[in-house]
Formats: C-alpha cells, structure tokens, sequence
C-alpha cells in the first residue's frame, strides 16, 4: 500500500491528491451540517428556498413590499433556488436530505481549486512545490468544512483560480487572446458571487497593463463586463427596472455603514493568516508570498491589492480574506522554496525546517478530521429539523428570557415558514400580544426554550399563558459549539428544550 502511494506520489501526484480531496471532501458533505455563519445560511439558504414556496425571506423583493434594493446580489442564492426546485420536483423535499446534495455540489466545485492550484503552482515554480501546494489545498485542515460551506467568499475561489490560470498560461509569446475573453467571463462570474473579487481581477488587469498587454487586457474587460451585465444588470433590470441597483446599493451601504461593524486594527487579516495557516510554517508561507513578489506578480499583485484594501477599510470579518488564501499558499511555497534553496542558513539548518514541518503535519491531521466532521449550529438546525413533518402550524414561540435577543432560527429545516413570537429580557412572556393566546390560528403549537439557564421558571411563566405545554425534547448543540462557548462564553452555547402546546394534535 505505502510502495503504491509513494509511486503514486512522484509519478502521479495529481491523481493521488484528487482522491484524497474528494476522500475528505466526502466526509465532510456526510458529516458537517449546519452552517459556519449567519450569512451562509441565512442570505442563501433560506433566501432561495423561500423563493421556491413562494415567500421572500429576506423581504428583498417588490412583490414583499420591499420599495428599494438592499445591496445583494441574487445570482448566487437564485442557484440555489434552482437547485431546490429541480430537487422537489424529482421528489426530494427534505430538508436535510437536499443540503446533501449542495454540500456535494460545493464539494465537487472545490476539486477546481486543488486542480488548478497543481498547475498554477507547476506553472511557476516546480513539480515538488506543486505538489505540496496541492495537498495543502486539499487538506489544510479548514480546506473541506469551508468546501461545502455556501460562503461566497470560498465559492468565488475556484472562478478566480481558475481565470488567473488562463491568463498565466497564455502569457506566453503566441498566446491565445481570445482566452482572456473566456478568463473575463470567468473573473466576471466570481464578482457576481462576490462583489469584493473586482480587487483582485483589477490587479490582473494592472499586470497585464504593466506587461503591455493592450489587446489582452481589452479582451479580458470585454469577457468581464460581459458576464457582470449579463448577471447583475439584466436581474436588476428585470426587478428594480434599471441595472446594477444592488450593486449601487451594496457600495452605498457598506461606504455609510463601513465603521457600524467589527473595526479591527489594520493588522489584523496578517495576524489571522498567520494563525490559520499554522505557525511557524504560516511564516514561511507569507515571507515566501512577498519576497517572491517580482517574480510570481501575476499572482501576488492581485492578492496584495485584496489585502491591502481589507487591510484599510475598517469593518473586518474574517471570511473576507478567504479568497485570497490559495494564491498566498502557491506564491508562498514558491517563494519560500527558492529562497530555502539559496539560503546558507537553511541549507545548514535543515532539520530545524523538517521539524517544523512535522509540527506543522501534526496540528494539521489533528484538526483535519474534528473540523471536517463539525455539525455547525446543531441545536438550532436540529430543532428546526425536529419540527419538520409535523404540522408546526403558522407560529412557533422562542424563549430566551433570559437574554437579551433570540438567535435566529434557520427555518429552512422546518420545511415551513412559521412566524416567530419571541420573548427575551426586554420582551417578556407578558408583553405577548393577547392574539398569540385566544386566537386558534395565531397560538403557538411549538415552544423552543434557548438555553437551559433559568429553565424552570421560565417554563413556568409560560405555562401561565399556555397551560397545556408538554415536555418534547432536549437537542444539544455539537462538540465545536460547546468548544467555542467555554473558549469565550460569548459564543452562545444553544441547548434547546422544546415544548409541545397540548391544546393541539
């Protein structure tokens, strides 16, 4: 087995780390449900499920009374609904059993990442490098939970992988220009999943505008402005009745608001790179990536100018660099490299490099199987689940007196749209309004206790409203949840105690 590997691993490295992609890719589709942040779910899930039953989740739409964009794009959510509607009409209607399906999808859109990144890699430096940029890309142990997350920031990753890799193996003398019309397009795509990707595609541009490449450059724009139209302006058209208006409304929103978030030091993406791409080797990586930049500029430029706005511009969130990260693992290995090869002090200090990298390889393959197998949100995607099928009614009740706001729930897993009463510090059960109580149709069938602090007296507060509650069940949350809670109780730690009302079947 390990001679077969090993031949495998200098004759066709490829192959070997495609399978072990799709491997733990495959693992994580099985076992990492739920979703890594709000906006994953919230602005894609249940935004494009909703269009499927005929609602608006979100109130994005006129048709909700919606009378002015709200700054998203709806190309990528609109995929989803596709998706869902074509999976309901071959009769998979379960909730769970159709975010298998984009799980996988995801996961098979992500082997385009560890593909190119071989070649792209190959392309710039040698055989041992790529194949090490590949692996990384294949099994950094955040590389397949964030797969088959639906995060635009890693969705629009393999398009711009892959538009940087037509235009570098075209750069060439006798290069293909009507590639760069097809790179365009691709580039074009990734800003219509994510608008922050035009900073990279700018700095293709720029490169080959340094380079000369004056009929190249126009050629590429023409593919972008293609696609961004196409996408962006004929939706918007269609919905608002003149182009761009999400776009106009993002970049508003986000220039009014850019300081009503988290404001980190400028610092602070450096920092988080070099966090989650494991010191000491993370160093390497990111002194390879700069020392490197002349040489391998069509991958740094665009990837320098990413970071340096996210750098300045003060609302910071960590998924925003996420595009970034595959191009500063190939430059990096690259650069790195070479200078390890040119170094006295490294040709000297091999070993202290081999150890380093065995560190490296253990905290990797330690994190790797716990990340790839983390069911997300748990208790708040499983409780939902648990209310599927079973005639949750119009309005289900959440509790968290408590606190000082309820989390949201991803309704999606119900398979229905129920509206929420919720309750929490400033809004106790008392301020109920009295038809949630005496009117049929408004009474809550199901009550969803957040939290187990204080559980009894607040069970008992509510039964003075809805004397007939019965106990249902307890759903606890997953072992990354609990983790994060006793690291910073700030991360709520959602046990959920849900409650039937016995006043119905």
């Amino acid at each position: 087995m390990w001679s077969w590997i090993s031949r495998q691993w200098q004759e066709r490295p490829l192959s070997l780390i495609l399978l072990t992609a799709i491997l733990v890719r495959v693992i994580a589709v099985i076992f990492s449900r739920g979703y890594g942040m709000l906006d994953d779910h919230f602005l894609v899930i249940e935004a494009g499920q909703s269009w499927v039953d005929g609602n608006d989740y979100n109130n994005w739409l006129p048709s909700s009374g919606n009378t002015e964009p709200k700054g998203h794009s709806f190309f990528y959510p609109g995929i989803h609904s596709g998706i869902f509607w074509i999976l309901e009409q071959a009769g998979l209607t379960d909730p769970q059993g159709k975010m298998y399906i984009v799980r996988f999808l995801h996961a098979l859109l992500s082997l385009v990442t560890v593909v190119i990144g071989y070649r792209i890699t190959y392309c710039i430096s040698d055989k041992k490098t790529a194949r090490m940029a590949a692996l990384l890309l294949a099994i950094y142990w955040f590389m397949p939970f964030l797969s088959v997350r639906n995060m635009v920031e890693v969705v629009s990753i393999p398009l711009l992988m892959l538009g940087t890799w037509i235009i570098l193996k075209n750069s060439e003398p006798g290069e293909r220009r009507w590639s760069y019309l097809w790179a365009g397009i691709i580039l074009g795509l990734a800003f219509d999943i994510r608008f922050q990707t035009i900073l990279f595609s700018g700095g293709l541009g720029l490169v080959m505008l340094i380079r000369r490449q004056w009929i190249p450059v126009l050629v590429l724009s023409a593919g972008y402005i293609i696609a961004v139209f196409l996408v962006q302006g004929v939706i918007d058209m269609f919905i608002w009745g003149y182009p761009f208006a999400e776009l106009t409304e993002y970049i508003n929103h986000n220039i009014i608001h850019s300081t009503d978030y988290i404001v980190s030091p400028w610092y602070t993406y450096l920092l988080l790179i070099t966090g989650i791409l494991i010191p000491p080797v993370s160093i390497y990586l990111l002194a390879g990536f700069f020392i490197s930049w002349k040489k391998n500029i069509l991958i740094f430029l665009p990837a320098f100018i990413f970071l340096v706005f996210h750098s300045i511009f003060p609302n910071k969130q960590e998924r925003f660099i996420l595009p970034i990260i595959p191009f500063i693992i190939m430059a990096g290995l690259a650069g790195w490299n070479k200078f390890v090869n040119l170094s006295s002090f490294w040709q000297k200090n091999k070993g202290l490099l081999k150890a380093s990298w065995i560190f490296f390889w253990i905290i990797n393959l330690a994190l790797l199987p716990v990340i790839s197998t983390t069911y997300s949100k748990k208790a708040l995607c499983e409780s939902m689940y648990y209310l599927y099928g079973q005639n949750a009614g119009t309005v289900i009740l959440a509790d968290a007196s408590h606190r000082h706001g309820v989390p949201m729930l991803p309704r999606y897993y119900s398979g229905a749209w129920p509206a929420v009463i919720e309750t929490y510090i400033s809004h106790p059960p008392s301020s109920i309004d009295s038809a949630f109580i005496t009117d049929p149709e408004k009474k809550p069938r199901f009550l969803i206790f957040i939290e187990e602090k204080d559980i009894e007296s607040r069970i008992e507060a509510m039964r003075k409203i809805y004397p007939h509650i019965e106990y249902e069940t307890t759903i606890e949350p997953g072992f990354i949840d609990r983790v994060m809670h006793g690291l910073n109780p700030v991360n709520a730690n959602n046990v959920i105690v849900i409650y039937r009302n016995g006043e119905f079947p």
